[in-house]
């Protein structure tokens, strides 16, 4: 009868579309197929400004409970931990509740500190387990889902697939807030739900301040991993920082890279043992051509590209978490394996002591003005049209499953998954027609 129920969950997963929220973008349905002997609920949100995982944990707490018992019985866990810093005291009182009607749920009161959600350092903060080199929590028997994929989850089961998200807006607008808004909302349109930018001339970063992006030209779409939207002035160092040339950032790093090794004595993955020393890389870029067995090139592959080397270690601008980036693309682009592959890890003693409380890092990105609350709104916003984009998650993008004039109803498939490869399907986040169609993005215009 388990084996049922798993499947079916499974099942209802994939149907649905359900994919890491947490900006991963992995389907979730094939986690939920494992096999584990732990399930943990990651409510850190440990990036600086966003909130919406806070107040999804706030408001519906017993959704997020309610997913991670789905996954618990679906992998076989015998152990089920919520994580979410204690400082979010309304989450903490709110998932407290809703444990009292699930009992054998824990409750993992997380610091202040960055980075918290990192899932390899959840499960050791969890667990006491080192995820090997190049592996995944699954390899030490972790699973790991962010609270809105388990939200989801739980709303898959019940018939529903995923056509909607929490983002949060912050920065130089008029009403910072968390909007629920249809995948596919265009940023822009979202930036005005929240009064508009204060600024003319400003930069968006897509996601959070360590690991998001900057917003092409012409604008995006809200997709099912973006979690949080910040406007900037144009002249913000995070913005320069975003802006600079591959050119610029390595003539910096092999001019004025001291060998101090603060980027490499705070490194998270180091600090669990991973055989990853950004210094190091830095060293090894000196020269125009770089070797591919070089052991400080390929650790690039350990990298999980938090930022603390460049946005908080780095004393002089250099940014080795962006070449980390970019050799990382380029030896895959050349097929070079990974050949860091290392199990018996061991964490450095002074791990716990060079953990970076959030409240100094936002004051170091120049962005403690802009910490402030984000209040949930909880009607949904009503964008009169969408762009749903077939690459939103890890893995093949969907194949569109429509044609420019259909009707569509909300909820409909508008993208279906690869059977062969890893993928997820995209549904309809609003009723309509279908404006356009392109092998990268469905457009549907609102029903009038």
């Amino acid at each position: 009868m388990e084996g049922v129920v798993a499947g079916s969950t499974v099942t209802a997963i994939q149907r649905a579309g359900v994919v890491g929220a947490g900006g991963g973008g992995f389907p979730s349905h094939i986690k939920a197929a494992a096999s584990a002997d732990v399930v943990l609920a990651n409510g850190a949100e440990c990036e600086p400004l966003l909130r919406a995982d806070t107040e999804l944990m706030t408001f519906d707490p017993a959704l997020v409970v309610r997913g991670l018992e789905l996954v618990r019985d679906s992998v076989g866990a015998k152990r089920a931990v919520v994580t979410l810093k204690e400082k979010n005291t309304r989450a903490m009182a709110a998932i407290g509740g809703a444990l009292r009607e699930a009992p054998g749920i824990e409750l993992l009161p997380l610091a202040n500190v960055y980075p918290a959600g990192d899932e390899f350092l959840l499960v050791f903060e969890a667990t006491g387990r080192v995820v090997p080199e190049g592996g995944i929590p699954l390899d030490v028997g972790v699973v790991v889902n962010n609270v809105t994929t388990l939200a989801q989850v739980a709303d898959a089961v019940e018939g529903h697939p995923v056509n909607e998200k929490m983002v949060t807006v912050q920065g130089e607008i008029r009403e910072p807030g968390t909007f629920v808004t249809p995948i596919g909302t265009p940023i822009e349109e979202l930036i005005g739900s929240a009064g508009g930018a204060l600024v003319h001339e400003h930069a968006v970063i897509v996601g959070g301040p360590m690991m998001g992006h900057l917003m092409k030209p012409g604008g995006e779409p809200t997709t099912k991993t973006v979690a949080g939207v910040i406007v900037l002035p144009l002249d913000h160092p995070l913005v320069s920082s975003m802006n600079a040339r591959e050119s610029q950032v390595l003539r910096l790093a092999r001019a004025a890279c001291c060998q101090c090794m603060a980027c490499t004595e705070l490194c998270p993955r180091a600090l669990l043992g991973h055989e990853l020393a950004p210094h190091r890389t830095i060293r090894a870029i000196q020269y125009g051509e770089f070797p591919e067995d070089h052991i400080h090139i390929t650790s690039a592959y350990l990298c999980c590209e938090c930022g603390m080397c460049e946005l908080f270690a780095c004393p002089l601008g250099i940014q080795p978490r962006r070449i980390l980036a970019d050799l990382k693309a380029e030896l895959m682009r050349r097929g070079v394996p990974n050949p860091h592959v290392r199990t018996d890890l061991s964490p450095d003693d002074v791990r716990e002591y060079r953990q970076i409380p959030t409240a100094r890092l936002t004051r170091r990105l120049g962005l403690e003005r802009y910490d402030v609350d984000a209040p949930l709104h909880e009607e949904p916003l009503r964008p009169l049209r969408v762009t749903l984009l077939m690459g939103q998650h890890v893995g093949v993008p969907a194949t569109p499953t429509v044609k420019a004039g259909q009707e569509v109803l909300r909820g409909d498939v508008v993208g279906e998954a690869s059977e062969e490869s890893v993928s997820a399907r995209v549904h309809a986040s609003i009723g309509g027609v279908v404006e356009s169609v392109t092998a990268e993005a469905v457009v549907i215009t609102a029903a009038s």
